[in-house]
């Protein structure tokens, strides 16, 4: 499995795998979230620039460099938030959305930041239950930053409080930084034991009185 930055040609398969990401919740009588919009080009386009849009692909499967999932994330309060993450229905269980996952862990510590986070519902077996089984808990409201306060809000208004939803956080170890090299240590002049003075005045004794 392949991680890499998002490119331009990538972004309508993003939005076909959400499409195709979204069907499974139809079985769970949740149409409304089957039938969201996915993200439109210019939102994917700007993460894609901002560097913070990267896609799970497979080089050596018969869908070579097409991404099977993607993710898309943002800082929040000093932790990375996960936006969204998808993965193709055709491609599940082969441990992509992990991956995804540990690629933004890795990131975040390097960058110094606590945690990541995400939102999500609770009744869905591949959505709190999986994450987690990926180390993340769920946050009570006295938790929640005024960053993820104001993600659920917008939530709420696009209508996914129609089913219990929660705030979920993986705290992060961070990474430390490599220590700066040693610096050469200079090496002592030679004492000269001629007895004769030398260039800075002082004098070099030999031994005895």
């Amino acid at each position: 499995m392949r991680i890499r930055s998002a490119r331009r040609s990538d972004l309508p398969l993003l939005q076909e795998i959400e499409r195709a990401a979204g069907e499974p919740f139809r079985a769970l009588g949740m149409a409304f979230v089957a039938d969201d919009d996915p993200p439109p080009l210019d939102l994917l386009e700007g993460y894609r620039q901002a560097g913070r849009c990267w896609v799970a692909t497979d080089p050596l499967s018969a869908t070579g460099d097409r991404p099977l999932g993607y993710v898309l994330a943002d800082p929040v309060d000093g932790a990375l938030h996960i936006e969204q993450v998808s993965v193709d229905p055709a491609a599940a269980r082969r441990g992509i959305g992990r991956e995804l996952i540990a690629h933004l862990a890795a990131l975040a510590a390097r960058q110094g930041m606590t945690a990541l986070t995400l939102t999500t519902f609770t009744g869905v077996p591949w959505n709190a239950p999986y994450y987690t089984r990926l180390g993340f808990r769920v946050l009570t409201e006295d938790e929640l930053t005024d960053g993820l306060r104001a993600i659920r809000a917008e939530e709420a208004q696009h209508g996914l409080d129609r089913w219990p939803r929660v705030c979920m956080r993986r705290d992060l170890s961070a990474v430390p930084r490599p220590s700066p090299a040693p610096k050469a240590m200079k090496t002592p002049p030679v004492p000269d034991t001629s007895g004769a003075a030398d260039d800075s005045g002082a004098l070099a004794v030999s031994g005895g009185p």
